[in-house]
């Protein structure tokens, strides 16, 4: 799979309403530390001139129990992307193949970032290729640089952190609205397993006045295999369920079935206000601390249980306000 193409920018200049995110995360190699930086574009429904950029990071300190998150608009006209690759510049903030650098803040808080980057491993799609291009999903997801390894500095307010060897990714998501309810979970290297990945996905969304069935997505990449198990049959028949802070699903194709869990404290996430380019707002609760137990089931073999004790990441996209997790105004 072309990288170049995986990153490409897919906003056609119209006015349907469109976001598009390029977002970058890490966490250190053993220690309950990680960041996460997005850089977006945002056309709400419509209103085409009203686009902007945003810049989003947080970072996660799981020693102290504090997430410091910031967000700044920049207007669209100092915002480059590039259709044809992985270039964009929001204000002062770039971003490329190979490193980006940039700065943000609100709410008395700010976050800068000058960072480099490795990517070893080819792009991975969480979708079947074919999705990529139609007109189902509305929202679109890849991991452009699985297992990416970042190098740099990231300071949060007076406080500089050095960022040596943190594996993460570099992801690209995009579409003319947000998937209504998800819950999505990254995993860039277990704790004995550092070359496996997996990237998992529990989501439904709105057909007109109804609501769609439960859909779990699914790809580990370990032992040198992927493991795809991300047909829309096989999505349909998987189990997927999650609450705030705690999420479970299984999933088989064939004679492979994985099972996971993923969860963490609700201290260790932070609400992201996430507009809609159709209109209305709805809340992100974050954390890049999660715990996550795999187990991948294959005929023949041993049973394979993959464990990060604080590595995962873990979203929840949700509508309700009973959450009880900060939520960063903007």
């Amino acid at each position: 799979m072309n990288r170049d193409w995986c990153n490409g920018f897919r906003y056609d200049g119209g006015a349907r309403g469109h976001y598009e995110s390029y977002f970058q995360r890490a966490n250190h190699p053993t220690r309950p530390l990680a960041f996460w930086i997005r850089y977006t574009a945002f056309v709400p429904k419509g209103r085409a001139g009203d686009a902007v950029g945003e810049l989003w990071a947080i970072w996660f300190d799981g020693e102290a129990k504090k997430v410091c998150a910031v967000k700044q608009v920049v207007p669209w006209a100092s915002c480059r992307f590039d259709p044809r690759s992985l270039s964009a510049a929001l204000g002062d903030a770039t971003l490329d193949a190979a490193r980006l650098t940039g700065s943000a803040s609100s709410n008395g808080r700010a976050i800068a970032w000058t960072l480099g980057y490795e990517s070893p491993s080819a792009p991975l799609l969480l979708l079947p290729e074919a999705l990529y291009s139609g007109p189902f999903p509305k929202a679109k997801a890849l991991v452009g640089s699985p297992l990416a390894v970042f190098r740099g500095e990231l300071r949060v307010d007076d406080e500089a952190h050095a960022i040596e060897s943190w594996v993460g990714s570099q992801n690209h998501n995009w579409g003319s609205r947000h998937t209504d309810e998800y819950a999505w979970g990254q995993v860039a290297g277990f704790d004995d397993a550092p070359e496996s990945f997996l990237e998992v996905t529990t989501a439904r969304v709105k057909l007109g006045p109804v609501r769609s069935p439960w859909m779990t997505l699914l790809v580990l990449r370990h032992g040198g295999e992927e493991f795809a198990l991300n047909a829309v049959g096989t999505a349909l028949r998987a189990e997927g369920r999650y609450e705030f802070f705690a999420w479970s699903f299984a999933s088989q194709q064939g004679d492979v079935s994985i099972e996971g869990r993923i969860e963490a404290p609700h201290e260790l996430f932070v609400g992201l206000p996430y507009d809609n380019p159709p209109g209305g707002r709805k809340t992100c609760l974050n954390t890049k601390l999660a715990r996550c137990t795999l187990t991948l089931r294959r005929p023949g073999r041993d049973p394979v249980v993959l464990i990060t004790k604080h590595r995962a990441a873990f979203e929840i996209l949700t509508d309700r306000d009973d959450h009880r997790v900060p939520v960063l105004g903007v």
